[in-house]
């Protein structure tokens, strides 16, 4: 891809990794370099199995606690099978979006389908905090109204679901740093586990003391428990929906990288968003001395970009600077 208002380029028919357009259209020149060959095989064919069987896990575990959440009058086990209801939909939508990035591009999709995979943990986000706020005001409003429930089958019922939700957890563990799509996985497995523990602890206290209140009051803390570990996930799915610069990436550490360079005189024009959840884009306009720029100095800032800031797709444009471009606004405050 390559970035400049003020001069666009004719689409190619191949890719190469390291290619140079010369352009005279203002009378002096430009170079626009892809730093190396974009991998857009981001996530782990291996995760599949991990979603499949985490679906199929927490169908089950849904369809044992509403039978027995029902059997037993518990309010918090219908709101937790409500909650890993929206998990399997959250697993569901998670693996969908990571199916579709490792799909090729295509003409009309010219960087293929990874910003699925920010939608669908934008989409986790939602929908859990809507079921969360269902269950909140379910939980208050059996305050009023307090029932009895079998304390034996609700302690069974969650021993089950920490054994379904931690298993689950597990297989996400190793992918859940590099994608905000497999750690919005982890977070609700690994919460929902928790939150079973929870349930055992308060069904076993109710089988002693008979408090009738501890049932709504641990639905509510366990709403509060998942809100928490939701937050995160919906404002960082919601900042890579709109084009923010990944958290991780410092913009001002990666203009002081590009000034830096030998030969490099000045920065413009730099843009970082995200692809996907794992890949992220770069453009900047680099005016350098002409006899700087090459194809070794493309490489190696490539390189660099990949390993200091984890940033896969850039697109340098060069100019020497003799006859400048008008700038873009970086608008950056």
């Amino acid at each position: 891809m390559s970035k400049s208002d003020h001069q666009p380029h004719k689409p190619s028919n191949h890719h190469d990794d390291h290619h140079r357009h010369d352009h005279h259209d203002h009378g002096h020149h430009h170079g626009h370099h892809h730093a190396h060959g974009h991998d857009h095989n981001h996530v782990p064919a291996s995760f599949d199995l991990a979603f499949g069987v985490g679906v199929v896990l927490n169908i089950g575990f849904v369809a044992i606690e509403v039978t027995y959440g029902l059997l037993a009058n518990s309010l918090a086990l219908l709101a937790d099978a409500g909650h890993n209801l929206s998990d399997v939909a959250g697993l569901l939508l998670a693996w969908g979006a990571a199916w579709l990035s490792r799909r090729p591009p295509t003409g009309q999709r010219t960087y293929g389908f990874g910003r699925t995979s920010i939608l669908a943990a934008l989409a986790n986000g939602m929908l859990l905090m809507l079921a969360i706020g269902a269950i909140g005001w379910e939980a208050v409003q059996r305050f009023g109204a307090p029932e009895p429930i079998q304390s034996r089958t609700v302690m069974v019922v969650a021993a089950i679901g920490i054994v379904i939700n931690g298993l689950t957890a597990l297989m996400f563990l190793r992918g859940r740093k590099g994608d905000i799509n497999l750690r919005g996985a982890f977070l609700h497995m690994a919460s929902d586990a928790a939150i079973s523990a929870g349930v055992v602890v308060a069904g076993l206290i109710m089988g002693l003391t008979g408090w009738l209140w501890l049932d709504p009051v641990v639905s509510l803390v366990l709403v509060g428990v998942v809100a928490l570990g939701t937050w995160d996930l919906l404002k960082d799915s919601a900042a890579m929906a709109i084009d923010q610069v990944p958290r991780g990436i410092s913009r001002d550490a990666v203009h002081a990288y590009l000034t830096g360079l030998e030969g490099v005189t000045s920065v413009h024009d730099l843009h970082i968003w995200p692809l996907s959840t794992t890949s992220t884009a770069l453009t900047a306009h680099l005016v350098c001395e002409d006899d700087h720029i090459n194809d070794a100095l493309t490489a190696r800032i490539g390189e660099a970009l990949k390993t200091r800031f984890k940033i896969d797709h850039p697109t340098l444009q060069f100019e020497t600077g003799a006859n400048p471009c008008p700038l873009e606004p970086d608008h950056v405050v």
